[in-house]
């Protein structure tokens, strides 16, 4: 059996590579995961041939995904989200605040941002603050923007 089997990426893997990419990975990963998910067919010459055309129009759609995720990124730039939970006299929090709670804060705000897309300072925060939030768009596009944790009586 085959130590190795030769695919071609559909989509970008963050671990394994990117869209059009010619890769070798283990036959039972190829099988049971990339192939039928679509993310990745077998390399024959045939697939070769059209995923060399598929590859010129994924360039283009990612130009297009990575200008909108700066345009996504410079509105992220000037926005304040606030956050109010109970807190102690310290300024503790009594919960936490997760990637979850700045997703649906940003989302009341109109700004539509995946909350695994968002990279915390700390996991989670529980402490009332000024934090500064990044959020991975594209690859290799960020959008900055603050947090403010605010503590109720």
């Amino acid at each position: 059996m085959a130590s190795h089997v030769q695919v071609i990426l559909r989509e970008d893997i963050e671990t394994l590579g990117t869209s059009g990419e010619l890769v070798r990975v283990r036959p039972g990963y190829a099988r049971n995961y990339l192939i039928p998910r679509g993310v990745a067919v077998m390399a024959t010459r045939g697939n070769v041939e059209r995923i060399e055309h598929e590859k010129k129009l994924a360039v283009a759609l990612t130009q297009k995904k990575r200008e909108a995720a700066v345009g996504e990124a410079n509105k992220l730039a000037g926005v304040v989200v606030q956050i109010s939970k109970q807190a102690g006299e310290e300024g503790r929090l009594f919960g936490s605040v997760t990637a979850q709670d700045i997703a649906a804060a940003l989302a009341g705000q109109g700004i539509d941002v995946d909350k695994k897309k968002i990279q915390m300072p700390t996991e989670p925060i529980k402490q009332v603050g000024r934090y500064e939030i990044k959020a991975k768009l594209v690859r290799d596009v960020f959008g900055t923007f603050v947090l403010d944790v605010v503590g109720q009586a």
